[in-house]
């Protein structure tokens, strides 16, 4: 088996490095998806362009198609086990309500119970309270620690931020090490064309049904020591493994889009159904056309990374594409050039795929020996996912061609410029290295066709890569 290293050094620009490896051996093998493509359309290889068309690799992966079968039953603990943190965290405050005589019930709410409950540690505690806010029951708190002798770590009130989806003011204590967030229950109205609501202060039960979805619906009484299910359906949800709204979904998509991503990422992450009402719900052009005017860039994009740099990127890019929200995330500019098919995601899906299981059989450890191999494996895996759009590109307001990679990372999921130039520099090594291929696999004399390495884009201006 021909082996690649020190055979071929590639110098690219991005930060990424393409690190030498074996071939896999042929007791090793992979199954890859294979694209069908629509009968007027060809998938083209790397030296082959027509104008109307995105030029494609050769690819024999299957169609895109999300996996979303029945999950099995889920381990899921009777009762939460505290760590001994959690047990002292959790005294103080219980000690504070005696020693003030406060009628104050204090729930842990959301992930940490879910993730508790599915036996994983979590660090994240958000704290709500029944009657009265959290800034107000932060400075009890900290009263009653001077009157031990003690000292809390940290102190910090985060005022409402609706913009950046932070709907309520939120206190914070740096205790044993943990920061723990305080807020009051509360139930929400929402407007038809925003996504931020007016906020009030809620039972227990409508503060439950708020929630994005009946797992993370849960929450731990600490005065009681019990878990409650306000939906009456959140334990059994997660015990099946299934994606479900504590309300109708498409009202609840309606109310807030960006459910439908937490939605995708949550089901992706722990390998959960999607509910089939859901499904129907984000699928429907209302909730489509209300992700597209009602959320920011930024928060769809945070979505996005989120989805990529998990556990299950593949499964949850499925999602998106079973959805058809695809172009809806991945938004494209006006007029490119050549066109890009309708059903170029399955392409991009295909790509992702194949590339999330070279990642596996290697292992992410050969990406780099450093701390930067989780931030390599996503630019690659976004590289994967932008592939089939490498050759697109658009003109802006003062004629200027720029590829259209550059304006999603930039436009539609608002990340980092950087990200942009080193996926497009990973697509342009690719290329190179595609075209070295025939003369490692023939025994034959080959002339290498020459790269023209020539810039075929104008530079990005400055001006754009500031955020």
């Amino acid at each position: 088996m021909l082996s690649l290293n020190n055979a071929i050094k590639l110098k690219a620009k991005a930060p990424l490095l393409l690190h030498s490896f074996t071939l896999p051996t042929p007791k090793i093998t992979l199954a890859f998806r294979s694209v069908s493509t629509p009968l007027n359309e060809t998938a083209l290889s790397l030296n082959t362009t027509t104008p109307n068309t995105i030029p494609f690799l050769p690819s024999p992966f299957l169609s895109c198609r999300a996996a979303m079968t029945t999950a099995a039953c889920v381990q899921v603990k009777e009762q939460i086990e505290l760590t001994e943190t959690e047990k002292k965290i959790f005294d103080r405050l219980l000690n504070t309500l005696r020693h003030f005589n406060l009628q104050t019930q204090l729930r842990v709410a959301g992930g940490w119970v879910r993730d508790k409950l599915l036996g994983k540690e979590c660090y994240d505690i958000d704290i709500a309270l029944d009657n009265m806010l959290g800034s107000e029951f932060v400075d009890k708190v900290q009263e009653y620690l001077s009157t031990t002798g003690e000292v809390a770590q940290g102190l910090a009130v985060i005022p409402s931020n609706p913009e950046q989806s932070k709907h309520l003011e939120t206190a914070r204590m740096r205790l044993f090490d943990l920061w723990i967030d305080f807020v009051n229950l509360r139930c929400e109205d929402y407007s038809e064309d925003s996504r931020i609501p007016t906020m009030k202060f809620g039972t227990a039960e409508e503060d439950a049904y708020r929630r994005d979805l009946t797992i993370n619906s849960l929450f731990y009484n600490i005065n009681t020591n019990l878990v409650e299910d306000f939906t009456k359906r959140g334990l059994e949800d997660l015990k099946f493994g299934r994606i479900v709204t504590p309300l109708p979904p498409k009202a609840t998509f309606l109310d807030d889009p960006l459910r439908v991503l937490r939605a995708i990422r949550f089901g992706a992450r722990f390998d959960f159904t999607l509910d089939e009402e859901l499904k129907k719900a984000a699928a429907c052009d209302d909730v489509k056309t209300a992700l597209a005017a009602k959320i920011s860039r930024e928060r769809i994009g945070t979505e996005i990374d989120l989805m990529i740099s998990g556990n299950q990127p593949v499964k949850a890019i499925d999602y998106v594409c079973d959805l058809t929200l695809f172009w809806v995330v991945f938004s494209l500019p006006p007029k490119v050039e050549p066109a890009v098919s309708e059903e170029c995601y399955r392409l991009s899906a295909a790509y992702l795929d194949a590339s999330w299981k070279l990642i596996q059989l290697i292992g992410c450890s050969n990406f780099d020996v450093s701390n930067e191999s989780d931030e390599q494996r996503r630019l690659c895996l976004y590289s994967a996912l932008f592939l089939p759009l490498r050759s697109a590109a658009y003109k802006d307001r003062k004629d200027k061609k720029i590829p259209v990679v550059n304006y999603i990372f930039r436009d539609s999921l608002k990340r980092k410029a950087s990200d942009a130039d080193t996926v497009m520099n990973i697509h342009k090594s690719l290329e190179k290295f595609l075209s070295l291929i025939p003369s490692l696999l023939s025994n034959e004399d080959i002339q290498l066709t020459e790269v023209d390495w020539g810039r075929e884009f104008d530079d990005v201006p400055f001006t754009s890569k500031l955020r």
